[in-house]
């Protein structure tokens, strides 16, 4: 997404799961860039008659998606009835970069023969992101994830910055964005803090609720669904100059031609978080719901 020079960017070739380029200050309706093709103007129509909406959801990523259950399971099943439509779960895995998983979930399909899905949700809303895939857009924004830090609330008084850290048993996902903000941290010098033997963020998160940790870093939807309304522990975002406190947008994904589509996401979306349905699948896996 970035050049190596940059010092928000991590090293090449993670994938969408490991790194989401912060989409601040983007409008609610983000369309990808550069040429379009003629819209589609039929394409709800052949899912209506279809009478079933597939949609792509990244498998193994916790609390989103996990054994067919999830935030984004359960979005998935909102949007569809907001639409009138049946819902059809197409979990896949990560490719190895999120070019990969918008060519075989949206706009083209696997070379293997399955896909794409109507619509990919946990796209971030990310314009270097949208100016490499002129295929898509993205759209429907429903959620805005950070990296936090949490820690034992007898382990440390307060982490005002990463250097309070130093001392700490830190439970991090090694190939996670958390994991390479605090390896690069301070000189180098948090690397032998760290324990990093993690899937994910929730693993890390479940590491430091059992007492096996001091500290832990991950993404905030992570750490809430294991850590949140506990006083045991202190969660605030991460404390790095190398990353925006704010975070960033993930929205839906659908082909750049799909106009059609993509406003009756918005609609859907939009009466979901009015009438206070996306707060509450959020607030169902413990995870504050942010836009």
């Amino acid at each position: 997404m970035r050049s190596r020079s940059d010092p928000c960017s991590p090293p090449a070739g993670w994938t969408r799961r490991r790194w989401c380029g912060a989409a601040l200050g983007l409008p609610l309706w983000a369309a990808a860039t550069g040429a379009r093709a003629q819209p589609d103007s039929h394409r709800l129509a052949r899912i209506r008659e279809r009478g079933s909406l597939i949609v792509g959801l990244y498998q193994d990523m916790p609390p989103f998606h996990a054994d067919g259950r999830g935030i984004d399971m359960a979005l998935g099943q909102a949007l569809a009835q907001q639409m009138g439509l049946g819902f059809r779960p197409l979990p896949f895995q990560a490719g190895e970069n999120m070019g990969d998983d918008l060519r075989n979930m949206v706009w083209k399909g696997h070379y293997l023969g399955w896909g794409p899905a109507d619509v990919l949700l946990h796209v971030p809303l990310e314009r270097a992101l949208m100016a490499a895939n002129p295929q898509v857009q993205v759209v429907a924004p429903y959620y805005r994830e950070r990296v936090l830090i949490a820690w034992a609330a007898d382990a440390a008084a307060s982490v005002e910055s990463l250097a309070d850290l130093r001392g700490l048993r830190v439970a991090v996902c090694g190939q996670s964005l958390a994991g390479w903000l605090l390896a690069g941290a301070e000189g180098g010098a948090l690397q032998g803090n760290l324990v990093t033997a993690f899937a994910d963020g929730v693993a890390a998160a479940q590491s430091l609720r059992e007492g096996r940790a001091d500290a832990v870093a991950g993404l905030a939807s992570e750490l809430e669904s294991v850590l949140a309304h506990d006083a045991r522990f202190r969660l605030q975002p991460l404390p790095s100059i190398r990353f925006p406190r704010e975070g960033w947008a993930v929205g839906c994904a659908v082909r750049a031609d799909a106009d059609d589509l993509a406003q009756a996401l918005q609609a859907a979306m939009l009466a979901l978080q009015s009438d206070g349905r996306l707060a509450t699948l959020f607030r169902q896996s413990n995870v504050d719901w942010r836009l």
